[in-house]
């Protein structure tokens, strides 16, 4: 083959990769829908013989057995998930829009969310960012565990995605970025540098993708770029695959400070200029603090042509007693950095 019929067979073969991904994905999802009805419905049978026949405890035990041999001893049929299955008809036959939401994600996260969150909009919360983002049970679990619905009450996010993004990327790109970044799993309690900070992330990168959400993928950690004869370095890079896009994350110590958000207009303008691909969209920066004041954050990202969010992250959620009043303020911290820098 030429270079010509090289380049096209290989966008021909990538349209069928892409047909045949999609199928399995439709039929997944379908195989899905369907045991999750499956198992409403049976669950709705077991409350109605129990109400109208009188029947106890027993019967589930029973039919868990008699299932079991018939089905070749399958798990989906123990006593515990038959008592699942009952639960779950009796949380959710009266609300219409849960029971759209239910049949969209797995038997696993359901199980996960009905047991751990008692809260309708609560579990509404968790349903649609597990469906949205395609959220593993690992990574709802975690999000649970950070109380990400909380924050996502408490503390609107602040980006320019809107004014930046055309209005369906901007939509995605906002889903996917969180107000706080729970960063407690990296087993530190008090204030840090930047680099060991960073070096910390970069140790525990699939915790902090997991924290992240579903489809980051870790390029690398002070990532170079050039102009001209100068060198310049972004914290991390990630490529997401949902957004299809680059993502550069900054790390700070202190709060937001308004040059923050102009030296991320600047290294996503190199990156969109040197490392974006013609398929990919627009690049994307992140800046994590440790706080912000949100009209500073507001009127920074106005001034700025590339999409840009700013979010809060969390060393730790419980101080131990020993550190509670004793951790400095973030001026004080920046006094420290600079103190150390200079010895």
């Amino acid at each position: 083959m030429s270079d010509i019929e090289k380049s096209q067979y290989q966008e021909f073969f990538n349209e069928i990769i892409n047909k045949i991904n999609n199928a399995r994905q439709t039929v997944i999802t379908s195989i899905n829908n369907e045991q999750i009805q499956l198992y409403f419905e049976i669950g709705k049978l077991i409350v109605s013989k129990q109400e109208k026949l009188g029947w106890g405890k027993s019967v589930i035990e029973k039919l868990s057995l008699d299932l079991k041999k018939k089905f070749d001893h399958s798990s989906g049929f123990s006593s515990r998930n038959l008592w699942d299955m009952r639960r779950f008809y009796a949380e959710y036959k009266d609300d219409q829009i849960l029971r759209q939401l239910v049949a969209e994600i797995p038997w696993g996260h359901n199980l996960l969310i009905m047991n751990k969150i008692k809260s309708r909009e609560e579990r509404e919360y968790y349903l649609e960012a597990t469906k949205k983002l395609g959220w593993s049970r690992a990574v709802l679990l975690n999000q649970i565990k950070a109380d990400a619905y909380k924050f996502h009450k408490q503390l609107p996010k602040q980006t320019n995605f809107p004014n930046s993004l055309p209005e369906h990327l901007a939509e995605q790109a906002n889903e996917t970025m969180k107000s706080v970044y729970t960063l407690d799993f990296l087993g530190i309690t008090k204030p840090v540098l930047e680099r060991e900070l960073e070096n910390r992330l970069i140790q525990k990168v699939k915790n902090l993708i997991m924290e992240l959400g579903y489809g980051f993928c870790f390029i690398g950690n002070q990532f170079k770029l050039k102009l001209q004869d100068k060198e310049y370095y972004i914290d991390l890079l990630f490529y997401h695959r949902i957004l299809k896009c680059l993502v550069a994350i900054e790390l700070k110590t202190v709060e937001f400070e308004p040059e923050f958000a102009g030296k991320m207009n600047f290294y996503l303008e190199l990156l969109d200029e040197q490392q974006k691909q013609n398929e990919d969209n627009p690049s994307i920066g992140i800046i994590l603090c440790p706080e912000k004041d949100h009209l500073v954050v507001e009127y920074a990202l106005r001034t700025q042509n590339k999409p840009i969010g700013v979010a809060e992250y969390r060393l730790t959620k419980e101080l131990p007693e020993s550190l509670k009043g004793k951790l400095p303020t973030a001026k004080e911290l920046e006094e420290k950095i600079k103190d150390e820098l200079i010895e």
